[in-house]
């Protein structure tokens, strides 16, 4: 609103002197006044201006209006939400009662002029009403912003990446201050994690360059600043295109530290806080300081990420040694990036007995379950050595864990080939089956089963199979086809429809399914196929 000496002043009143005497008396005092000679016209007039967004800041309504009474009009009027909060003054030189007054009140309206009256009188009044409607406006606009900030907070903290949680922010702080948001967390690995409101959303954002510009930035103004604290950083120094695609504009910065020291920013255009008040940015810091209490457990997960990561690859290599007679192709992906990490390995060890393979899984999503899984790994190559009986090790294996790990369960599927007979020996524990895929057409499912592993029950004798010259033994773990809310059983036949139909060879079968199934799991995947080796090209 504008100030109080320059305020708009709606006259409604049917006597064209008193209308002109009334608003002869505001003009003088600097106001801009807008008279109107009934109910109807003032409608009229409110209708037009509320469409332009100009609406005035008091209305000053004669009781007497001859096609409604004022207290009718007043009453319409707070009925209707965009009108409600314009503040009305009666004026009557008629109605002048006690009662007259009470039913300007009772009408919504917020004070009660008895005509003629000092221009003194009326300015004070004016300026009362229009300050007590202003100050309810504030309030009211607190409170909406108090709001739209625990609303915000909530999908902050509710955000399962940086990137969901950069994204909440920047839409938050949009909201409260009414502009375009760029919110920024910058990770001890140096990784910029940022998000914008969702208009600027929908279009380009800045590039790579861009991005390390802003991370250099961030760096350097939390450099020894260990508290909240906003600044405003230049146009020539703020990459542009973050706020308006193409546009150049300083950017007024909010940042704090997440408990790790990790910096946090919440970027809004200069200006973008409209009001400049105390109240807005106050606010937008409190959202800063919100997100980076939300960021610290997300930016841990991602250091214990990248070390489950790093163990699974240093224990898991992208190709197994070459084994005499057999040939063996293993796969592993990684879950999306919001999905914690697993246990998921495969493992192919030469025996005097044969080459015993195995898939597993070790239940739950935690770096606890990627150390798990590296101890079962290594014990299952170091029973092998001395018996490579797969139930013998699947049982040294079950003891293992409830030995060391006792709060842990695994599945395993295992397999000891022999390349020179064909002869396969299985034993599964809790695992899906393997699957044999004839190249002449069709696939079934080994049937063997068995308990999970650390569970300490009897484990059934291993499942004989005798691989033909051209059929692919198939091991995976259940992230390849598992999805909530569907039948297991219903995606075991979906796999082995899909294997059958695959291409010729075993690179072909297992890309094959990984583009079938493999995307945007929320599960690790581990795969591992083998068939004796053949002489003939090209197979």
């Amino acid at each position: 609103m504008a100030d109080e000496a320059s305020t708009t002043v709606l006259v409604v009143d049917d006597a064209a002197a008193s209308r002109y005497a009334m608003g002869a008396v505001l003009r003088r005092a600097g106001h801009n006044v807008v008279p109107v000679a009934s109910a109807r016209e003032a409608l009229t007039e409110l209708d037009l201006r509320l469409r332009s967004g100009a609406l005035p800041d008091v209305a000053l309504v004669d009781v007497g209006l001859p096609d409604m009474s004022g207290f009718e009009l007043c009453r319409l009027l707070k009925a209707q939400p965009p009108m409600a909060a314009l503040p009305v003054v009666h004026f009557s030189a008629a109605a002048v009662a006690p009662s007259d007054r009470c039913r300007g009140l009772d009408a919504g309206g917020e004070a009660y002029l008895t005509v003629p009256a000092e221009p003194e009188e009326i300015q004070a009044v004016v300026r009362a009403a229009v300050r007590g409607a202003r100050m309810r406006n504030d309030a009211e606009a607190l409170v909406q912003r108090l709001t739209l900030l625990s609303e915000t907070i909530v999908d902050v903290q509710a955000a399962r990446t940086l990137e969901e949680l950069a994204g909440a922010a920047a839409e938050g702080a949009a909201r409260l201050t009414r502009s375009p948001a760029a919110v920024f967390v910058l990770g001890e690995d140096g990784d910029l994690y940022s998000g914008t409101s969702r208009a600027r959303a929908r279009t380009t954002l800045p590039d790579a360059g861009a991005h390390e510009a802003v991370a250099r930035l961030i760096r350097r103004l939390t450099d020894g600043n260990l508290g909240p604290h906003d600044t405003v950083v230049p146009a020539p120094l703020w990459p542009p295109g973050f706020f308006r695609p193409g546009v150049t504009e300083d950017a007024r910065l909010v940042l704090a530290r997440t408990e790790g020291g990790a910096p946090v920013c919440v970027a809004t255009p200069v200006g973008g806080i409209r009001t400049a008040s105390a109240d807005t940015a106050g606010l937008v810091a409190r959202l800063a300081q919100a997100t980076a209490l939300a960021a610290q457990p997300l930016l841990m997960y991602q250091v214990e990420r990248h070390v489950a990561l790093t163990l699974q690859h240093s224990f898991l290599p992208k190709r197994v040694p070459e084994f005499p007679g057999l040939e063996v192709v293993v796969r592993y992906v990684p879950a999306s990036r919001q999905t914690e990490i697993g246990g998921d390995f495969y493992a192919a060890v030469s025996t005097p007995d044969g080459i015993l393979t195995a898939v597993g899984d070790v239940v739950g999503h935690s770096l606890e379950a990627a150390t798990v899984m590296v101890e079962i790994r290594h014990a299952l190559r170091a029973y092998a050595v001395e018996d490579a009986d797969p139930a013998e090790v699947a049982r040294r294996l079950d003891r293992m864990l409830q030995h060391y790990h006792p709060d842990v369960t695994a599945t395993v599927c295992l397999a000891l080939v022999e390349p020179d007979s064909g002869r396969v020996r299985i034993a599964n524990a809790g695992h899906i089956p393997p699957l044999i895929v004839h190249e002449a057409g069709g696939a079934e499912y080994v049937q063997a089963a068995g308990p999970l592993l650390g569970l300490g029950l009897e484990r059934p004798e291993p499942t004989e199979r005798v691989l033909g010259p051209t059929d692919r033994l198939l091991m995976v773990t259940d992230g390849l086809i598992e999805t909530r809310g569907i039948d297991l059983s219903f995606s075991l036949e979906q796999l082995r429809a899909a294997a059958t139909d695959a291409p010729l060879g075993m690179d072909s079968l297992c890309d094959t399914l990984l583009h079938c199934f493999g995307r945007d799991r929320e599960d690790d995947i581990a795969m591992l196929a083998l068939r004796l080796r053949l002489d003939i090209s090209g197979c």
